[in-house]
């Protein structure tokens, strides 16, 4: 073989990986949609309980820190760019502003956070750490937004944090697992 033949070879399997790569991202972000529309009302909060925290740590865990947050801002733009990617169909500008909005804007970060914890070769007290930190970036950009919205930092904890606390432990432990059990098959293939 070639010199030339051979980085036509590995020119030829950099683009096919970076396919995989681009193909990665987009199923992550119809996923986090795909969950988003599992959405329950949840009393005495503008917030609904989905199924988006789950998704967004477990899609940052098994396609790591730089994929895992490429997925969830393609998520973001989708739905900023009128799709109804957001909670029961929703989409646009408003729910970016909206009572939901801090939540979805700590989405990349917290994606960022499961991928670097769960990391090549990921160890179960790692990845249960790294989901948990994830989960807290997403109720920290939640209840941001809400005590900015409704000016009382109090209820902004009491109805953006604690009515989810116990399902988002449950999702932390699911979303562990799913990165644990599907991580590493899926990252041999990226």
């Amino acid at each position: 073989m070639t010199t030339g033949s051979r980085l036509d070879s590995l020119a030829l399997a950099d683009r096919a990986a970076l396919g995989r790569r681009a193909l990665a991202v987009a199923a992550a972000a119809l996923v986090v949609a795909g969950s988003a529309q599992v959405a329950v009302p949840v009393p005495l909060s503008p917030v609904p309980m989905t199924l988006q925290p789950l998704a967004v740590l477990a899609v940052g865990g098994m396609l790591g820190a730089r994929l895992g947050s490429a997925a969830l801002l393609l998520y973001l733009a989708l739905g900023l760019l009128g799709l109804p990617v957001f909670f029961a169909g929703g989409a646009g500008l408003g729910h970016v502003l909206g009572p939901t909005g801090g939540y979805l804007l700590a989405f990349p970060a917290a994606a960022a956070v499961a991928g670097r914890f769960a990391g090549q070769s990921p160890a179960l007290g790692r990845v249960l750490l790294g989901c948990a930190l994830a989960m807290l970036v997403i109720h920290a950009g939640g209840a941001a937004q809400l005590a900015i919205l409704g000016g009382n930092p109090g209820f902004a904890f009491r109805a953006g944090f604690v009515p989810f606390l116990t399902g988002d432990l449950l999702k932390v432990g699911l979303a562990a697992a799913v990165i644990l059990g599907l991580g590493p098959k899926l990252r041999t293939l990226l």
